[in-house]
Formats: structure tokens, sequence, C-alpha cells
């Protein structure tokens, strides 16, 4: 029974079709942008936004995203990419990072809210629900890459992970923590929370205030990935520093000031000019 738990991944390809690879990783990132474009473009008729807006948002999204995840990624592993500069651009093997991807659709979309004169926490309100569906159907994408997992152990739930793929210090230990299965189901968590607190809203739009969401978003995600990050083998490092948790602890010290600053300052949070 305890051995019906273990995880053990089929390998990165599903299918090799001539020189062309098709991979669970690339169709598990465009299966959460589809299921993403539509549920956030289903919230913004539900709060009487143009549902085309976000068709537009998204574009941007993809372009400024998925490059900044990279770079992210890149940018902290830079001793083994300046050994291997072919590899920079070699996105579809994995090495890309949440934090980066956040930050550069962050931008993106502030400067989307500037040109179309909206309100960038109304637009970042109907993606974050949808950001992190994403980030949890993503998650699975290290799995079949035998990637982003914990530390050794034997729980029933453990996972296996081939050889090549263990750090040195653990070649001779077989099955680790799935912090993908872990990070998946917290983000489906926050995702059930989020959309929750949408529903409540429909009832009483008077007390969700613009840019809750997102708020809310940023402290429940990051307390998950703060502690999952400990688990892991392979964190994104700046000296002794886990780079994964400081972003987190920011993420939620931005997160408790936004929301003191909407219901306790009653007061709106700064936002572009809408006209």
């Amino acid at each position: 029974m305890l051995l019906a738990w273990q995880f053990e991944s089929p390998g990165p390809i599903i299918r090799e079709i001539g020189p062309i690879a098709i991979r669970w990783y690339g169709l598990l990132i465009a299966i959460a942008v589809l299921i993403g474009l539509n549920l956030s473009q289903y919230l913004a008729k539900k709060r009487r936004i143009d549902p085309d807006l976000i068709g537009d948002l998204i574009i941007w999204l993809i372009i400024a995203s998925l490059p900044a995840a990279r770079l992210y990624y890149v940018l902290f592993q830079w001793k083994v990419y300046a050994q291997n500069p072919g590899e920079i651009i070699a996105i579809w093997k994995g090495g890309i990072a949440i934090h980066g991807a956040i930050i550069g659709g962050a931008i993106a979309t502030l400067i989307f809210a500037r040109l179309k004169r909206v309100s960038f926490w109304q637009l970042t309100d109907l993606i974050a629900p949808s950001l992190i569906l994403g980030q949890g159907i993503g998650r699975w994408g290290n799995f079949f890459n035998s990637e982003a997992f914990g530390d050794p152990t034997n729980l029933p739930w453990k996972l296996y992970i081939p050889p090549n793929n263990r750090p040195v210090e653990y070649l001779n230990f077989e099955y680790f923590h799935p912090t993908f299965l872990y990070e998946s189901l917290w983000n489906l968590g926050v995702f059930l929370l989020l959309i929750g607190l949408f529903r409540w809203g429909f009832k009483h739009p008077e007390r969700l205030k613009v840019g809750t969401i997102t708020l809310i978003y940023l402290i429940a995600y990051s307390l998950g990935r703060f502690w999952i990050e400990a688990l892991r083998t392979d964190s994104l490092m700046l000296g002794p520093l886990r780079i994964a948790q400081v972003v987190s602890l920011g993420a939620i010290a931005l997160g408790i000031l936004g929301l003191v600053w909407l219901y306790k300052w009653k007061r709106p949070l700064p936002d572009v000019k809408t006209s």
C-alpha cells in the first residue's frame, strides 16, 4: 500500500516527431494559459469589464513573463550558464522562475494599464486567480522534468528521482519530497480562496475593494512558497539566502501593508490615471 503512493516521472517528452519533441512542460504551460485566459475573461464579464481587454493583456503577459522568468533563473545560475551559453535559451528543458514571471508580468500590466487608461489593480485582480491556478498546473512540469524536488525522504508519497537528476551530495538517495506536489496543492487551495472571495464580492461589492484579490494572492501564495522552499534542494541562492524565501517575505509584507492601506486607513491603492 505504501508503494502505491510512490511518484516517478515517465520522462519530460510526450512524443518525438522527427527532430521535434513535444514536451510535457510546454504543453502544461499552454494549457495553463488557455484556462487562465478563459477564466479571467469570465471574471471580467462578472465585473462588467470588457473581456477583450483581458485577451489583449494576455498577449503582453506571454511576451513579458516567459523571458523574464528565464532571465531571472539564468541570472541566479550564471556560473552554470556562463560555461554553457547555448543552454540559456533552452527554456523547453525547464529552468524558469515564477518570481521572474510575476515581476515581468507586473511591469507589462502596468504599462498596459497606462496605455489603455484602466486600473492596474482591477486588471491584477482579474488575473490573480488564473495566475495561481496556472502555477498549480505548471508545477507538474517540474514532475515530468524530475526537478524542483525536496530533501530525501521515505514518506509514503515519496518521489523517485533518476541518478542523473540528483544533486551530487544525494547520489546515494533514491526518494525525495515531491515539493512540486506540495506547491501544486497549496496553489489549488489559494485558487479556491480567491474564487471564494470573488463570489463573496459579487454579493458585497462595497466591501471587496479593488486590489484586495491581488494582495491576498501575494500573501497566501508567498506563505506556502516560503515553507516549501525550505524543503527544496535546488533553490536559487544569493550567498547563504534562498532568493525565493526573501522575495516571499517581501511579498507578504507588501500584501499586509496594502490591506492595512485599504481597510484600516481606508484609502485606495496608488494606481494609474484612468482618465
